[in-house]
């Protein structure tokens, strides 16, 4: 059996069968902390990715079958899904795999509920050459039907009439238990896709070696693997999604470096891509079946052949990646998170940044290229959201005092005189412990020369909402509903937290996007019109 035959049985078994407790109650608070994040991104009246992204798709028209969170536009399953995974990574803000360094959750979430609310549309019964008897297949073909309608985005789902031949039933397509299966599947295709990247001699990402978004590379395969499962896809329909995802997926980290908004893109293209690859592949386009491990498959071509094919097969559905993917506590790069909890802890000593004279940073050597490179560029950030891939502006931010559970938001609203002043004072070297440790966890050290010439330094080996250090569920109660207070009041936060929760006991993906849009904004208006 080829490698994507195998992962789409295990994603087929995902929906149709029984998951893991711990991986079902899980996958709840993925979408929370999805949600979430991307209410906040649609209420920076700063944001620029998402707005444009929204317009852009708004001329491309089509018929209504997809919430777009916080606006309310109804958009074609593919173009809601690009929106919303541009939203939930827009303010970076989104969970973690470790050690493969990518963000599963923005890009297979938003597929998922796109893909999910499309399906609970207008049904009609048929059965195609590889379906189920019975077949149940809805709206997401519609797209092609109501182009062209002069409101597109306001529009409403137009029943498909016929089935592609890999169409199966949409088996739990409208519940939420559907969704939390196809989440899990998605979640950890992507994260073993990432897995089998990961070289430990290499000590990093070979996505990220060369410059490569793992992210969004292994994250429109995830995506596709979701959309597939909630369009009831065969397993063989599944495999044919993943083949055609796999010519789609793409993205450069060079904007970490140097600027631009095109990364806060690159989850939505992922989750746009992955839906259109579902899409395709139940109207019968096809992928090669070796389109994983082939002369010209995915590894050769991303990767150079090198690749741990038991990272990627091995124990599914019992070793699960998706239980090791990590919340962030800051809204900033995970690269300098280890650096904040440094920073913190000295503030918290005592240290007052009046008596600072330089700044230290300690760090694994290959984050460096992404973190303090180039130096011009990271001691005066192009823009606030340059500056959270900046580590000298975070660990002066940090040292100067933040909000949130360290630094939040609102720290990065602006760039601040006190904080570029103070990175003008600090310099990052390749730390010889933290380069041992990562990337299974990110450590690293801050010294601290005073004035009068004395020196503090904090240590950490696993930054806080890392493996080691987790996040408790009170703390991701409150990143939820600092994020979701930004655009919703208290009410609907708190109604919008219990529909999610809802969804592995009957609730619904209607209940959940019903409750992410807010109507009106007084005093100003809407940031995502």
């Amino acid at each position: 059996m080829t490698y994507v035959r195998r992962l789409a049985e295990f994603a087929v078994a995902c929906r149709d069968g029984e998951l893991p407790v711990e991986v079902r109650d899980d996958v709840p608070g993925r979408v929370l902390d999805v949600l979430g994040n991307c209410l906040a991104a649609c209420a920076d009246p700063d944001g620029d990715a998402a707005p444009a992204v929204l317009r852009a798709v708004r001329r491309w028209g089509g018929s209504g079958e997809s919430t777009v969170i916080g606006s309310g536009d109804r958009l074609p399953a593919p173009s809601a899904a690009l929106v919303n995974g541009t939203l939930a990574h827009a303010l970076d803000f989104d969970d973690t795999h470790l050690p493969s360094v990518l963000h599963p959750s923005a890009s297979v979430v938003p597929a998922a509920l796109a893909a999910a609310q499309c399906v609970s549309g207008v049904a009609v019964r048929d059965s195609g050459a590889f379906g189920e008897e019975g077949v149940a297949q809805d709206a997401f073909r519609a797209m092609r039907a109501g182009a062209g309608d002069g409101d597109a985005h306001r529009g409403q789902p137009v029943a498909a009439h016929d089935v592609g031949p890999y169409g199966g039933e949409p088996v739990g397509g409208v519940s939420g238990a559907g969704v939390v299966g196809a989440v899990a599947a998605g979640i950890e295709v992507c994260g073993r896709l990432g897995m089998a990247s990961y070289l430990p001699q290499e000590r990093n990402s070979l996505f990220f070696e060369q410059g490569q978004h793992a992210t969004s590379i292994c994250g429109t395969l995830g995506a596709a693997v979701a959309a597939g499962l909630l369009f009831g896809l065969t397993a063989e329909g599944v495999a044919h999604a993943m083949g055609v995802a796999a010519s789609m997926g793409a993205g450069l980290i060079e904007a970490n470096r140097t600027g631009g908004t095109v990364k806060r893109v690159h989850c939505g293209w992922a989750a746009h891509a992955g839906v259109s690859a579902a899409v395709l592949a139940a109207e019968g386009v096809t992928g090669p079946p070796t389109v994983l491990e082939g002369r010209f498959g995915f590894f050769q071509a991303w990767l150079g052949g090198r690749y741990d094919a038991d990272a990627l097969l091995s124990g599914l559905g019992e070793r699960w990646e998706l239980l090791r993917t990590v919340y962030k506590p800051y809204p900033t790069n995970h690269f300098t998170h280890p650096v904040i909890d440094c920073a913190l802890a000295l503030r918290r000593g005592g240290l007052d940044p009046s008596r600072i004279a330089e700044v230290e940073v300690g760090v694994p050597g290959p984050v460096l290229r992404t973190i303090a490179e180039p130096w011009e560029e990271k001691v005066r950030p192009r823009s606030p959201y340059h500056a959270k891939f900046s580590g000298p502006y975070v660990v002066a931010a940090a040292l100067l005092g933040g909000g949130g559970l360290g630094l939040a938001l609102e720290d990065f609203a602006a760039l601040d005189p006190a904080r570029l002043e103070l990175a003008g004072r600090v310099r990052c070297v390749a730390d010889e412990r933290a380069s041992e440790i990562f990337p299974r966890a990110f450590a690293a050290v801050v010294r601290v020369r005073l004035r009068d010439g004395s020196t503090v330094e904090h240590r950490v080996d696993s930054s806080r909402g890392g493996p080691e250090h987790p996040l408790s569920a009170a703390e991701l109660e409150t990143k939820f509903r600092s994020n979701a207070g930004r655009a919703l009041p208290e009410g609907q936060v708190s109604e919008l937290a219990g529909a999610v929760r809802r969804l592995g006991s009957g609730g619904t993906v209607e209940e959940v996007l019903a409750r992410t849009v807010r109507m009106s904004w007084p005093g100003r208006a809407h940031p995502m019109r």
